[in-house]
């Protein structure tokens, strides 16, 4: 038997059912999938401190299991004391199995250990895709507070197949991602 992530399961057997269902999809094929995750980490100190970014770079990889890559800079700001290919920041795209593994343990792990969490902002690209932001990687089980250096933030973007926001929403909902209600006039 092999191993299928607990999230990957229940698409198959009850969000596409219920997908199916709320938006009158003729296809299975229609209904809209998650394709990857990309958690991107600016590291705007990393001007003064190299070491930064290295460390960002393997708290990154702790976290979501896979080896993070280091962003560089495309042009010079003298303002910022830039320079061009200088190591700005790191990023990681799951796909696949470890995607799913990732967005399990934030929806049930790392998401209720935020301080005073009252639910994401349900703000959509417009695409079909969202962007969640969180200040601070401490939040994920993976990292030991007491070996940190500097506490830094992230973005996690969910790109889906959806051809509508709406239809994204219904997705991450469905998959348990914990929005606000936000009350409409």
């Amino acid at each position: 038997m092999t191993y299928i992530p607990n999230l990957k399961a229940k698409y198959r057997k009850e969000i596409i059912p219920a997908l199916t269902k709320e938006f009158n999809y003729h296809s299975v094929m229609e209904v809209p999938r998650l394709k990857k995750i990309v958690i991107n980490q600016g590291v705007g100190q990393a001007v003064s401190d190299k070491k930064i970014v290295d460390l960002a770079q393997e708290e990154l990889t702790l976290i979501t299991g896979q080896k993070a890559i280091q962003t560089l800079s495309k042009k010079d700001v003298s303002n910022f004391k830039l320079r061009r290919k200088m190591p700005i920041g790191v990023k990681v795209t799951l796909r696949r199995d470890r995607m799913f593994e990732f967005l399990e343990r934030l929806i049930c792990i790392a998401l209720p250990r935020i301080r005073d969490f009252k639910g994401v902002n349900p703000k959509f690209d417009g695409r079909g895709n969202y962007t969640l932001g969180i200040t601070e990687q401490i939040i994920f089980p993976e990292i030991d507070i007491d070996k940190i250096n500097k506490i830094l933030g992230m973005e996690i973007s969910f790109i889906t197949s959806a051809k509508s926001d709406e239809e994204a929403f219904a997705l991450l909902r469905e998959f348990g991602l914990p929005f606000k209600n936000i009350k409409k006039n």
